[in-house]
């Protein structure tokens, strides 16, 4: 009998970048980017809503690479959306893609689009040749300042999240904030609660530079909108490559704060209810229990709790309410499967204080009842309170 074993160290330079109109004839980032690379080989795949709401994003992009001596690929534009996490119809028709065109493991795959896009795309593209190299281009606030900086794709199954999936640290992202622009208002308010999460388990100070422009970024003002999103992206960012885990092998994942109820909500709407919506949920939910089992000041939940009323972020949906035969809430099952999804002993992360967390093992299901109740009544109340005012 024997054995051996090897060390296989893994090193990976991590791209984060910010710009504006990043297809300007002018604009030499993503050429600079390339040409870092060596590839030679272009294709780019472009979201069906971004193509629409951009119509002439497709001829600028032509026009940027034509002079570059690429050999470009064209650009594809596909179906994107919640629906395509689906199954793997859109993963299937970029291998074919990648395929038909020749793209290998030197060459370049551009992804224009949101969060699922760039999911069921990304990972695609990280199994087609076991990986070829993919630039992101996330074009809403919550791709840009959370998931699109992040080295994880996947589509859903067995009516779950993310399921079916890889890690893959992408060749570089860039945050174009002008894409930013073509989101309806509450589209692009809502995925800042990315950054309220990533501030509240991270950084107190970036809480409270939310918190004092809390108006500022509910009226989506430009200069602290795109701050905002850039410090949220640096910030999980820095994670990823710092914390120790980037491949999550072990169970604490401080980036999921708010997320075990989120998984749950989203399936159970039906996926109606957007995964912004459903993290502001999941945010407030463990906030209050935070506080409500000891662990956090009350008055620093009120202060979560205000900054979310602020944004205009929901802190209840009808979807918390729905019960199986027993009676029993079913986004409780959300923490079996957030186990299950982990792998190992549940670890849920809660807040010590603003800006730092603390694992916990276990969850009293009739405190987060009680927790939920008490969003419910507040829901209320301020509905009630919107009636009055109108």
């Amino acid at each position: 009998m024997s054995r051996h074993d090897f060390q296989i160290p893994l090193s990976f330079k991590h791209r984060v970048c910010f710009t504006r109109d990043a297809f300007a004839p002018a604009n030499r980032l993503v050429a600079e980017l390339l040409e870092e690379g060596g590839g030679r080989r272009v294709l780019v795949l472009l979201e069906e809503a971004v193509a629409t709401a951009w119509p002439e994003l497709r001829r600028n992009i032509g026009a940027y690479f034509a002079d570059l001596g690429f050999d470009w690929r064209g650009v594809r534009v596909l179906p994107g959306g919640e629906e395509v996490k689906a199954d793997d119809a859109l993963v299937r028709e970029v291998w074919a893609t990648i395929d038909r065109e020749r793209i290998d493991r030197h060459s370049y795959v551009l992804v224009i689009g949101g969060g699922a896009f760039l999911d069921a795309v990304g990972f695609a593209v990280a199994t087609a040749h076991r990986g070829v190299r993919l630039v992101r281009f996330p074009t809403t606030t919550l791709a840009q300042d959370d998931s699109g900086v992040g080295v994880k794709c996947a589509i859903n199954a067995f009516g779950k999240k993310n399921w079916v999936g890889s890690f893959a640290v992408p060749f570089a992202v860039v945050n174009d904030f002008c894409f930013l622009e073509s989101q309806d208002e509450e589209t692009r308010r809502a995925g800042l609660i990315e950054a309220v999460k990533v501030a509240l388990v991270k950084d107190a100070d970036f809480f409270e530079w939310i918190r004092e422009r809390a108006e500022a970024l509910a009226a989506l003002e430009r200069g602290p909108f795109e701050e905002c999103v850039e410090r949220s992206a640096l910030a999980h960012a820095t994670h990823i490559a710092g914390g120790g885990d980037p491949f999550e092998t072990g169970s604490s994942r401080p980036l999921d704060f708010g997320h075990w109820a989120a998984h749950k909500l989203e399936p159970l709407s039906g996926f109606g209810l957007s995964h912004a919506h459903a993290v502001a949920i999941g945010v407030a939910l463990d906030t209050l229990y935070s506080a409500r089992c000891g662990l956090l000041r009350e008055c620093d939940a009120e202060r979560v709790l205000n900054v979310l009323e602020t944004l205009r972020m929901p802190m209840w949906h009808e979807t918390l309410d729905l019960r199986d035969e027993n009676g029993r809430r079913r986004v409780h099952e959300g923490l079996e499967e957030f186990r299950e999804h982990l792998g190992g002993e549940l670890t849920v992360l809660l807040l010590r204080e603003l800006g730092r967390g603390q694992d916990v093992h276990a969850l009293d299901e009739g405190l987060v009842d009680a927790c939920i109740d008490e969003l419910k009544r507040t829901a209320k109340l301020e509905a009630g309170r919107a009636r009055s005012a109108t």
